[in-house]
């Protein structure tokens, strides 16, 4: 099984004024092809930040990032980026969508920039598998925040990423929309084989993954199989 996503004592730290914020530290963890992982930790633990590090939106103070054989650690932006377009696809809480583009045109970005073929044909498919076809020129501000997160889902499957980041995914969404959401996340990401990275502070949507580690203080604090975490919850 190929190996997805190798982090290896990686280390953040922010200039704070006079001080050195160290928000991440020595923090190692390997991620097969296929697998599902959840970050957990309070507010302020690090979560995100690492999510960044780990999708190369961001480069670590020290330490080492490889992500489906590229390292990413001396690459500059626009190599990150391209690494990126090629393997990665992203789910964001505040959805991200662009404003001025209607439900089909932001599922249809991601494929623009990789130039391929067919796109909205292969666009309005993946908008009638997350339910909402009849949606598709409906722009952002007129969709409920449920219906956005599923723009948001497409978007993400439609370069057939090979990992999946997704930051607190429901984190805006009400208990029942929620539900739907992340059925169809993982239903998605069972289909596709897809690796998934979910950082997310509710345990009962992280227990619905193989693995999870837990981050306090920028530490890594547990790294344990789901059956291992629920046996500790």
């Amino acid at each position: 099984m190929a190996l997805m996503l190798e982090v290896q004592h990686l280390t953040k730290t922010y200039q704070s004024g006079t001080k050195n914020l160290t928000v991440l530290s020595d923090i190692s963890f390997q991620l097969f092809e296929g697998d599902t992982f959840s970050i957990v930790g309070p507010s302020g633990s690090g979560k995100t930040t690492l999510l960044g590090l780990c999708a190369g939106l961001d480069r670590a103070s020290s330490g080492s990032v490889s992500l489906y054989g590229q390292v990413l650690d001396h690459m500059n932006e626009d190599e990150r980026a391209a690494v990126r377009n090629n393997y990665v696809g992203f789910i964001f809480q505040n959805f991200q969508l662009l404003p001025t583009l209607t439900a089909l045109e932001n599922v249809m970005v991601p494929m623009e920039l990789r130039r391929e073929k067919n796109i909205r044909s292969r666009s309005m498919n993946l908008l009638e598998r997350v339910g909402l076809g009849d949606r598709h020129d409906h722009y952002p501000t007129q969709l409920s925040g449920g219906e956005q997160q599923r723009i948001s889902i497409a978007r993400a499957f439609s370069n057939s990423p090979k990992i999946l980041f997704a930051d607190e995914p429901t984190g805006n969404l009400d208990e029942d929309t929620s539900t739907s959401v992340e059925e169809l996340l993982f239903e998605l990401n069972r289909e596709s084989g897809t690796t998934l990275v979910l950082v997310t502070h509710d345990l009962e949507l992280a227990g619905k993954t193989e693995r999870i580690i837990r981050i306090k203080g920028g530490k890594l604090v547990s790294d344990s199989n789901i059956t291992e975490t629920q046996a500790v919850i």
